[in-house]
């Protein structure tokens, strides 16, 4: 593979990385990974206010991350391309699905290994 253009991509999923490296957007991100939502259904799923909601999904917006699709005065919000999606699914699936999960565990174990705290 040429060294030149593999650069380039890490350089480009390094960017992307970026873009999604927040709590709370990723946090909105996962409730719209499966369906369309509006501010509203956000901000009532995530307990988040609707200003924060609404300031976190025009990043998302703008970083090219979530889409939107109106429908009167209401604004749905999905992920927008492949990649996000693919991305998003790998964390939702090692991060958020189920407690049981065996990086869940493993999180829990590295917790309790710090310094400082009982088990």
């Amino acid at each position: 593979m040429d060294y030149k253009a593999l650069e380039e991509k890490a350089e480009t999923a390094a960017e992307f990385m970026k873009l999604m490296a927040s709590a709370p957007r990723l946090l909105l991100m996962c409730h719209v990974m499966d369906e369309e939502r509006s501010v509203g259904e956000l901000a009532e799923k995530t307990g988040m206010r609707m200003p924060t909601v609404s300031q976190q999904l025009a990043l998302l917006r703008a970083q090219g991350l979530v889409s939107t699709r109106r429908e009167g005065t209401t604004i749905y919000y999905r992920l927008a391309s492949q990649p996000v999606i693919d991305v998003m699914a790998m964390l939702y699936k090692h991060f958020c699905a189920d407690a049981e999960l065996p990086v869940a565990h493993h999180l829990e174990t590295l917790e309790g290994d710090k310094p400082g705290s009982r088990q």
